[in-house]
Formats: structure tokens, C-alpha cells, sequence
């Protein structure tokens, strides 16, 4: 299988620190994007090993799987971290623009555009997210034999923590179907079911299509490049970041995720904790009130 994955990719210490990309400290932000980079070689490259120690030697592994995997990190100016990483240039191009910081994301859909035909799946990941399922695309592929291109699985994202207790949460919660609904017409999405492995599985229309990727095969990536919306570069969607992951790809498929009961069946990590430590205070605060 032929992947192609762009990541936009910025920092700057003197910003906001709404995001990570403007906040003070740089470690957090080279570590995710390390992870975010190492995990896709890890888990979509060649260099799959299994050894043998009579007489020691190694054997390729996983060829039964074997994929093509190219990675565009999308920067503008000198705002990014790529001199800092201890990951060579190797892995990874390096494609500079002089975009607008939260408009990266636009600048990566038309990377894929300039692709097209060349790969099996088109991606864009932000900067901070890491996958673990070799899986992946295997269950992309099968849940798009079932239910047909016209609908779209996005991951579940979530957060780890181990200060307090070993806890995972799945950190984008529903939005308001009316502001959703001034983004499309009303669609009518049916949940749909699915067996594998002898596992019942659920996915029903996303309450938050948001996940801060998307994952489009050749046939997808396609369809959406042909709509008068593709890469209009809008931002209405909650902000800029969030539309350039999210906006074209609602505007386009129907939006379907794993139901909470089978939430891991398609999941991805968001870096560090900060949005899940923010649901658990705002959790703390509403109990409060009640009590008051």
C-alpha cells in the first residue's frame, strides 16, 4: 500500500499559548512531533526485523504487509523545530511556504492534490498525533468495502495520563447539531454495523467530526478535489486549524466514528494531557456548582 502523509507543522515561543505551537517550552512540541513521525515509520515502514538465535541472524518481517510510506512535513518561514529533532531528514521532506501559520493545513491539501494517482491513501496528520495500530489502514480499507466512499471513518482521539490514576479518554465530545447543520444540509446517516473477528461493531454518524486528521483513499481524495470547496481555504469551523483538518472532508463525506462501546477500533493519541485535564477540572467545577 502507497501512503502519503503531509503534517503542517509550526512553533513559535512568543505566541498565544492557545495551542502548543505558540507556547514557551519547545521540548513538548519536538517530543510529539518525534513520536508523531517515529510511530509512522515504526509502524508503516520497511525496516521490520524478527529474529532468530540458532544462529543468530534477522529476518524481514510483516512483508505481508509491506507499504510504501512517504511523509511531507509543511512549515512557513523559520517558525518550526525540524534543526531540533533527533530525527534525521531522511525521513521525512521538508516543503516550506510562506503561508499564514493557521493556514498550514490548506497548504498540505493541496500537496495531496499535486499526488493524486500516485498513492492508496492520502493523509494529513497535525503535529501532535501519534498512531499505534499496524492495523490502521487495513480497517480503513475494510470499513470502506462495507459501507461504500461516500462515507468516511475518522478516529477516535484521545489522551493518556498516568499522574493521578491510568486513565484514557476520548477527548472530542459531541457539538451542537445546530452549528454543525450551517456547515451542509441535513444528512440522513444510519448507524452501521459491522463483524470482525467475531466482534459486533458500531459506528454512527460523528457528533464531532473533528479529529485533527483525515484519511481519504485514492478514489476519496479524488471525489473531494472535484467539489467547488476543495481547498477554499475557509475558516469558519470553530478556527483556522480546525477547519483546514475538518471543514473540506465534512462538507464532502458523511462522517462516521467507532460508537464509545467500541471506541478503539479506530483511535488515534493527541500528545500530552492538556485537553483531558481541562475536562476533568471543567468536571470538578459544574460538581461544585451543584453542590452550591
Amino acid at each position: 500500500m502507497r501512503i502519503l502523509v503531509t503534517i503542517p507543522h509550526f512553533f513559535n515561543p512568543d505566541g498565544d499559548g492557545r495551542y502548543g505551537s505558540g507556547s514557551k517550552d519547545p521540548k513538548p512540541r519536538i517530543m510529539a512531533l518525534a513520536n508523531c513521525l517515529s510511530s509512522l515509520h515504526h509502524l508503516f515502514g520497511r525496516a521490520q526485523y524478527a529474529s532468530h538465535f540458532d544462529p543468530f541472524s534477522l529476518y524481514y518481517a510483516n512483508q505481508c504487509q509491506t507499504h510504501t510510506l512517504d511523509i511531507i512535513i509543511c512549515t512557513t518561514k523559520d517558525f518550526h523545530l525540524l534543526d531540533q529533532l533527533s530525527i534525521s531528514a531522511q525521513f521525512y521532506q521538508h516543503h516550506a511556504t510562506n503561508a499564514e501559520p493557521m493556514l498550514l493545513g490548506f497548504e498540505c491539501q493541496s500537496l495531496l492534490a499535486e499526488h493524486i494517482n500516485s498513492y492508496d491513501y492520502y493523509c494529513f496528520l497535525e503535529d501532535d498525533l501519534i498512531l499505534q495500530d499496524p492495523s490502521f489502514f487495513a480497517k480503513l480499507n475494510w470499513f470502506t468495502q462495507v459501507a461504500g466512499t461516500e462515507n468516511l471513518l475518522q478516529p477516535n482521539r484521545y489522551e493518556l495520563t498516568i499522574s493521578d490514576a491510568f486513565q484514557k479518554v476520548y477527548i472530542d465530545g459531541g457539538i451542537d447539531p445546530k452549528y454543525l447543520c450551517q456547515f451542509h444540509s441535513p444528512r440522513e446517516q444510519e448507524d452501521l454495523n459491522g463483524e470482525v473477528m467475531r466482534q459486533q461493531l458500531s459506528f454512527s454518524k460523528a457528533g464531532n467530526p473533528h479529529s485533527g486528521c483525515y484519511f481519504v483513499n485514492n478514489e476519496q481524495m479524488a471525489f473531494w478535489m472535484r467539489q467547488p470547496h476543495f481547498c477554499d481555504r475557509d475558516t469558519s469551523f470553530v478556527g483556522p486549524l480546525e477547519s483546514a483538518a475538518t471543514l473540506g472532508i465534512f462538507r464532502t463525506f458523511k462522517i462516521y466514528k467507532p460508537v464509545r462501546q467500541n471506541a478503539s477500533f479506530l483511535e488515534i493519541q493527541h500528545s500530552g494531557n492538556v485537553m483531558s485535564q481541562r475536562l476533568f477540572k471543567a468536571l470538578e467545577i459544574d460538581k461544585l456548582e451543584q453542590k452550591n
